[in-house]
C-alpha cells in the first residue's frame, strides 16, 4: 500500500507573506445545503450580503415554505479528494449564485414559471397564417429544436476545467471571446429580461382591470382605476415580491406561478371548446395583397412560435443555484427537472394552440386566446370561470416577473461589487429593485404598442434559443470535424441565424406595410 503523504499548510504570517485576497479554487461540497460563501476556512471569509428587513419578513411567510428546508444548512464531508470546482468569490454576493441549495424540483418550478406564460396565448394567432398542417409541424419542430439546445446549455454549464458558467453572458464570452461574446449576447439577454418584464406589466395590469370589471359588475358604484393606475398597482406588488433576496428564495413563488399558468392555459382552451365555435369561423389563410406580404406573415407567425419558447437565457442561472461535485454534477438534477417541466409545457401549449385555432380560426383577435374568450364567450361563460382565469393570469405574471427580473438585479449588483469589492448593502439592493420596477413601469406607459411587436421580439430572441448554444458547443467541446454532432450543430446554428434574420425582416416589413397603432403615454 502506498503511504499517505501528510500535507502541511504554512500560515502566511509565519513567513511574512501577505494573505491573498483570493485563494486557490476550493473544494465543492456535495451536500444540497451549501454555504452561501464558496470559500472554505483556508481563505479569508467572504463577507455575506446583508439581508433587508423586508426580505426577512417575506422569507418567513407561507409563500417561502418550500425554501425552509433548503435554508437549513448541515455539516457535510468532501466527496472526493482532489476534485475542484472553480468558483468566483464574487458569486457569493450576487442574487443568482449566493445560494446554491437548489435541486431538481426547484429547477422544474423555475423552468415552468419561465417557460409557460401569457406569450403562449398568442400561439393560435400563428396558426391563422400557417394553417393546420404547417402550424402543427412548425410548433413540433421548434419544440424539439429548443429542447435540444436546452440540453446543450445544461451540458455546457460545467467545463472540464471545473469552471461553472452560471450566466448566459459568461458562457457566451467563454465561447466567442470576451468582446464578441458580449456583443452577441448582452443585448438579447437584457432585452429578453427587461422586455419580458415590461410585457408582463402590460398583461398583468390589463388583466387586473378585466378582473375588477368581472368581479364588480355593471352596477358597481366604485370608481374604476385607469389603465396606468392598474399598471402601477401591478408594479408595486411585483416590487414587494422582488425583495426576496436570491433566485433560490423565489422557488415557492415560481411554484405558484407554474400552477397558475397550467391552470389558466387549461381553463381557456377547455372553455373555448366546450362553448363551441362562433359563427363565421374559417380556417383558410387570410388573403394578402402580394406574395411578399404572404411570406412576411409566415415569418411573423414563426416569430410568435419562437417567442412562446423563450427562457433559455435563464437556464444557466437556474442551474447555477445547484450544488455540484465530481460524482453528482449539477447537470443531472437540472436535466431531470427540465424533462419534467417540458412534458407539462407540451401538455399545455399544444392543446392551447390546436384547441384555440379550432375554436376561433381566423376570428382570433390580435390579443390572443384571453381576448377571444372574453369577446366571443364573455356573456355565455360563468363569471366565476372568467374571474378565476383572469386572477390566474395576474398571479402568473407576478411570478414570472421575479425570475425574468433576476438577471437584471444580478447585473446591477455585479457593477457595484466589481467596483467596491464588497457585497451590496441591503438598502442599496432595495433601491436597485425599486429603480428597475419604476423603469419598467415608465416604458410600459410610454410605449404601450410593444405588445403588437411579438414577432419582432421573437426574432431577436431566436438566436439565444436556437443558434448560439449550437455554436457554443462546437467552440467549447470541440467535437471531431465532420462528425454527426459537429454537422448537426453547424446546420442548426446556421439555420437558426438565417431564420432569425428572416423573422426580423418579416416583422419589420409587416409593421411598415400593415402599420402599428402608435400612441405614446396612452395605454388602452
Amino acid at each position: 500500500m502506498e503511504e499517505k503523504k501528510e500535507m502541511k499548510f504554512v500560515r502566511p504570517e509565519s513567513v511574512g507573506a501577505e494573505i491573498p485576497a483570493i485563494s486557490a479554487p476550493p473544494f465543492q461540497l456535495r451536500c444540497p445545503s451549501m454555504t452561501r460563501s464558496p470559500l472554505l476556512d483556508i481563505a479569508p471569509k467572504t463577507p455575506k450580503t446583508p439581508k433587508s428587513p423586508l426580505a426577512s419578513l417575506l422569507t418567513s411567510t407561507p409563500i417561502a415554505s418550500p425554501m425552509k428546508k433548503a435554508i437549513a444548512s448541515m455539516q457535510c464531508y468532501l466527496e472526493e479528494v482532489g476534485h475542484f470546482t472553480k468558483l468566483d468569490p464574487q458569486d457569493a454576493w450576487l442574487p443568482i449564485t449566493e445560494s446554491r441549495n437548489g435541486n431538481a424540483y426547484y429547477s422544474a418550478f423555475h423552468t415552468l414559471s419561465s417557460g409557460i406564460g401569457a406569450q403562449a396565448l398568442l400561439l393560435p394567432l400563428a396558426f391563422t397564417t400557417l394553417s393546420w398542417t404547417w402550424g402543427i409541424l412548425c410548433l413540433s419542430l421548434v419544440f424539439m429544436w429548443q429542447l435540444y439546445t436546452l440540453w446543450l446549455l445544461i451540458q455546457l454549464h460545467e467545463s472540464e476545467s471545473g469552471m461553472r458558467y452560471s450566466r448566459y453572458l459568461r458562457l457566451s464570452m467563454a465561447a466567442f471571446g470576451e468582446k464578441l461574446g458580449k456583443l452577441l449576447a448582452l443585448f438579447p439577454v437584457m432585452y429578453l429580461s427587461g422586455g419580458t418584464c415590461v410585457t408582463l406589466i402590460m398583461i398583468g395590469g390589463g388583466t387586473m382591470k378585466i378582473f375588477f370589471q368581472i368581479v364588480c359588475g355593471d352596477t358597481c358604484s366604485l370608481r374604476p382605476l385607469t389603465t396606468i393606475e392598474w399598471y402601477f398597482l401591478f408594479v408595486c406588488l411585483a416590487i414587494i415580491l422582488a425583495q426576496l433576496p436570491n433566485l433560490n428564495s423565489i422557488a415557492g413563488v415560481s411554484l405558484i406561478g407554474a400552477i397558475t399558468a397550467i391552470s389558466y392555459c387549461t381553463l381557456i382552451w377547455v372553455v373555448s371548446i366546450i362553448q363551441g365555435r362562433p359563427e363565421g369561423v374559417s380556417y383558410d389563410p387570410p388573403e394578402t395583397k402580394s406574395d411578399m406580404a404572404r411570406i412576411c406573415d409566415i415569418l411573423n407567425a414563426l416569430g410568435i412560435i419562437a417567442f412562446a419558447f423563450r427562457g433559455h437565457n435563464l437556464v444557466l442561472e437556474i442551474q447555477g443555484t445547484m450544488p455540484s461535485s465530481a460524482k453528482q454534477p449539477s447537470r443531472k438534477p437540472m436535466w431531470r427537472g427540465v424533462k419534467l417541466a417540458y412534458v407539462i409545457i407540451a401538455m399545455c401549449l399544444f392543446p392551447l394552440a390546436i384547441g384555440g385555432y379550432w375554436a376561433y380560426g381566423n376570428l382570433m383577435p390580435n390579443g390572443g386566446m384571453l381576448n377571444a374568450l372574453h369577446k366571443y364567450h364573455g356573456h355565455s361563460t360563468s363569471k366565476l370561470l372568467l374571474g378565476l382565469t383572469s386572477l390566474f393570469v395576474v398571479i402568473n405574471c407576478l411570478s414570472s416577473f421575479q425570475i425574468y427580473a433576476m438577471p437584471v438585479f444580478d447585473n446591477l449588483e455585479l457593477r457595484f461589487t466589481s467596483k467596491m469589492k464588497k457585497p451590496c448593502p441591503w438598502w442599496l439592493r432595495i433601491v436597485f429593485r425599486i429603480f428597475f420596477g419604476c423603469l419598467a413601469f415608465f416604458i410600459s406607459v410610454a410605449l404601450p404598442f410593444l405588445m403588437s411587436l411579438a414577432g419582432l421580439i421573437g426574432g431577436v430572441a431566436l438566436p439565444v434559443t436556437l443558434a448560439y448554444p449550437c455554436f457554443m458547443w462546437i467552440l467549447i467541446k470541440k467535437p471531431t470535424k465532420y462528425s454527426a454532432i459537429w454537422c448537426l450543430n453547424w446546420i442548426l446554428g446556421v439555420l437558426g441565424m438565417v431564420l432569425s434574420m428572416l423573422v426580423i425582416a418579416g416583422a419589420i416589413w409587416t409593421i411598415v406595410t400593415m402599420g402599428v397603432e402608435i400612441h405614446f403615454f396612452k395605454p388602452q
